[in-house]
């Protein structure tokens, strides 16, 4: 007799996954182990930094009511009203002028600094991204509450130590530019950033720069592209018994679909991924349902893989229409898709420079496997202009991004460090890509050499 529970999947290839990791992690912490003298890369670098350091500890108690706050209100993409006040009400106790409804985007906001001899023409802009959509059920499950406190750290940290600069005379150390905090809402199953990025969010922006808890600390990660569709098949109801000939049963088409995915797993690169349900497939066994829909994510690691596979899609759902005889519907992409992450090397190079002194290792790509991935908007950013999206761990290693612990431990003291740890290595990178001429030089230039500007509403048409 069958029971009522399910068969716990097996453990094998996740502890034999995690023991690689664990063995790759050991050596690039030895690796990575340098002294704690490194020479600074400009004038004034250990001074601004030293200063970020102070003032990001103080915020920790604005950091922390404000994570708080977020996770004890989840809200999901597009409904993020409270979380867009609580950031106004924190930036506007600070000084700060905040502007909402930006972009397009009802619950985005921007707030910004700049030197007082910023010249836009000569002068870099850097963005400090902060999300703060939840999911639904499990609320922050993906600890947005913990990206948004950090953005709003990284922001006053790095304009505070930059204003105290100029009225300490000390401008002399060659910094010029202007700091952006760009509220970002509905990442989770939408692209947020990709409607900002329609209405002008990133023009003029030299570099993005955000960070996202994590089980472990990673200067880059590994994030998939990630396209949606919905196909709908137009059949013929008929009785299923009286006259099941005279149907045309729309169910088997999405029941042929599905099995045709399954199929297509077999010859598809271990980095790409597809997911499907079939949300509707009729109302009762004795009528040969007319209409049945499917949900269908598709992921790659690659933007033309992820052309490629979007066309093995389309050929799997116009085959299993033509075999059931029934008419099909499809719609890619209802929210904008997200590319695969291009991580910039030479900004998170500087990322895990501020890490370690907070008493953290973070490691290059490559020690988590590429199959251990998930997608995230900020792609999109990042295929237009340089950008890191680093990892910051508050977890244990098996805590997994969305499950209802990963959302417990994003409301706890070691979420807080991490709030402020990250709020100073991101106002420190922002700082150094203005004071630092040869830093974003540098990235801009590995950005071009990796492809240069990639837009997905042209991309993927």
């Amino acid at each position: 007799m069958s029971s009522k529970q399910p068969l716990p999947p097996s453990t094998v290839y996740l502890d034999y996954m995690e023991e690689g990791i664990a063995k790759r992690k050991i050596e690039a912490e030895r690796l990575l182990a340098t002294a704690e003298g490194a020479v600074a890369d400009y004038p004034g670098q250990t001074v601004m930094w030293r200063d970020i350091q102070e003032k990001g500890e103080r915020l920790r108690d604005d950091l922390r009511d404000l994570a708080f706050d977020l996770h004890d209100h989840p809200e999901e993409a597009f409904e993020e009203f409270h979380a867009c006040e609580r950031i106004v009400d924190k930036l506007s106790s600070h000084g700060f002028a905040v502007a909402t409804a930006v972009y397009g985007v009802e619950t985005a906001l921007e707030a910004s600094w700049a030197t007082s001899g910023f010249d836009a023409e000569r002068h870099p802009t850097i963005a400090i991204l902060a999300e703060y959509d939840a999911l639904p059920e499990i609320g922050h499950a993906c600890g947005h509450n913990i990206i948004a406190a950090a953005g709003v750290g990284a922001f006053l940290a790095a304009t505070a130590t930059l204003r105290d600069m100029e009225l300490k005379g000390l401008d002399h150390l060659g910094f010029e530019g202007r700091l952006v905090l760009l509220g970002t809402p509905a990442e989770e199953g939408h692209s947020g950033k990709e409607y900002m990025i329609a209405g002008g969010a990133f023009d003029g922006v030299d570099a993005a720069i955000m960070m996202h808890p994590f089980a472990y600390d990673l200067a880059e990660h590994i994030w998939v592209g990630r396209r949606t569709m919905t196909a709908t098949f137009h059949g013929v109801s008929a009785h299923a018994s009286a006259h099941p000939y005279m149907g045309r049963n729309a169910l088997d088409a999405a029941s042929l679909a599905y099995q045709g995915l399954g199929v297509l797993r077999q010859q598809m690169p271990p980095s790409d991924r597809l997911h499907a349900i079939i949300t509707e497939g009729g109302n009762r066994p004795s009528v040969i349902p007319d209409a049945a829909t499917m949900a269908i994510y598709v992921r790659s690691l690659l933007p033309d893989a992820l052309v490629d596979l979007s066309a093995r899609v389309n050929d799997v759902m116009e085959g299993a229409a033509r075999m059931a005889g029934v008419g099909l519907e499809l719609d890619w992409d209802i929210h904008p898709a997200s590319l695969p992450v291009r991580n910039n090397h030479v900004l998170a190079g500087r990322w895990a420079r501020t890490q370690q002194l907070r008493g953290r290792t973070a490691l290059p790509e490559g020690i988590l496997p590429d199959t251990l991935a998930a997608s995230t908007d900020f792609g999109n950013v990042s295929h237009i202009i340089p950008g890191i999206h680093p990892m910051v761990k508050i977890s244990p290693e098996n805590v997994a991004l969305h499950t209802k612990e990963f959302a417990e431990y994003s409301r706890t003291e070691d979420a807080v460090d991490a709030a402020v740890d990250s709020a100073i290595g991101l106002a420190q990178v922002a700082v150094d890509a203005l004071a630092d001429p040869m830093l974003l030089t540098a990235a801009r230039a590995e950005f071009e050499a990796s492809g240069g500007v990639l837009k997905v509403a042209n991309y993927l048409e």
